[in-house]
């Protein structure tokens, strides 16, 4: 009995960060669309002096909450390589405000949206966990001259661009009723979705 009252106040705790996690206001907004690179990989070398300053954009995660998002950078040095320092940062967007950038809070990087990141012993890249997502690993890595976030993809490997959580108010807070990966399949470079339903 107390096990199971506890997964329900853990799922409960869950909902609510996703939900109010850079809320603007109490008002339902609904998604709009946000700009994300046709291709799945982004040009490194090019870019290598500006992606130094301010990164260059890996996957978005969205919310039908408001249009605010959560922006994964890829990190660079001068010459387009990832910066082992920090090869990914993450941030919120406020896209429901002015458009800013804003820091993630403690709450945020250690229950919902913060980063995992180590090397990966097979090749120079390395691997990311999301702290809600640590079941779904992702591979960040240049290729060629460009440099991609990896997933799984309706069991086939893609480049992810975007994550959109669905969630709705509930008693406990509000609840994810599912989650959307939005990516191209790299082997055939057609775009790819799957729904993911918690359970």
């Amino acid at each position: 009995m107390e096990k199971a009252i506890y997964r329900t106040l853990v799922f409960a705790f869950m909902g609510v960060l996703f939900s109010f996690a850079g809320c603007a206001s109490l008002a339902k907004i609904q998604p709009v669309p946000v700009p994300v690179p046709r291709e799945a990989s982004v040009p490194a070398k090019k870019a290598a002096v500006a992606a130094h300053k301010t990164g260059l954009s890996l996957f978005i995660i969205e919310r039908n909450k408001n249009a605010n998002i959560v922006r994964y950078d890829a990190n660079l040095t001068t010459d387009g390589k990832l910066d082992p320092r920090q090869p990914v940062a993450a941030y919120w967007v406020l896209l429901a405000e002015d458009g800013r950038r804003k820091n993630l809070n403690w709450l945020e990087k250690k229950k919902a949206y913060g980063i995992k990141i180590k090397p990966d012993p097979s090749n120079s890249g390395y691997i990311l966990t999301l702290a809600a997502a640590p079941w779904m690993p992702l591979a960040v890595k240049n290729i060629g001259d460009a440099v991609r976030a990896e997933a799984v993809i309706n069991g086939r490997p893609a480049a992810l661009q975007k994550m959109f959580i669905q969630a709705r108010d509930g008693l406990m807070g509000p609840k994810v009723e599912y989650i959307e990966l939005y990516g191209k399949d790299l082997q055939t470079g057609e775009d790819c979705r799957e729904k993911i339903v918690p359970k």
